[in-house]
């Protein structure tokens, strides 16, 4: 049974997953989810030994907390100089606003990590990366 309460309380198999050569995110909240305003967030899954280039989300904070698994995580200063630091559950990474980062995972386990954005858009970029695709939600709650 549907409810419109449903969209407040949203699992990762409950939505489309992005998939990409390195893994891939389930948006579990956003505008188009749940209609959330503020922020988006959602839970990135790495397998052992893969991890997502260099990139920025300009305009957006971002958060990163591991969940699972062990990584490096690589964040440029101001200067552009890069900093890279293990990581692993319970912690958390702050990315300022259009700053350079990375993820990998160095693990011999899968990493599962849920990331927020502030403001929401920085989701939407992620479509233009060549090699994303939709995955289908595992969960058919009718929507």
């Amino acid at each position: 049974m549907n409810t419109a309460m449903d969209k407040f309380f949203v699992h990762p198999d409950d939505v489309q997953n992005f998939g990409f050569d390195w893994g891939k995110l389930a948006l579990t909240c956003a505008p188009e989810v749940n209609d959330a305003k503020q922020f988006s967030a959602g839970v990135v899954f790495v397998p052992p030994g893969q991890g997502h280039t260099r990139h920025n989300h300009p305009g957006a904070e971002e958060i990163i907390f591991i969940i699972k698994g062990t990584g490096e995580q690589m964040i440029e200063d101001e200067n552009g100089v890069e900093e890279t630091r293990e990581v692993g559950p319970g912690t958390t990474v702050f990315i300022p606003e259009s700053r350079f980062h990375a993820t990998k995972n160095i693990g011999s386990d899968a990493m599962e990590i849920f990331v927020v954005y502030s403001p929401t858009g920085p989701e939407k970029a992620l479509r233009e990366a060549p090699d994303f695709h939709l995955l289908p939600a595992k969960n058919n709650k009718g929507a």
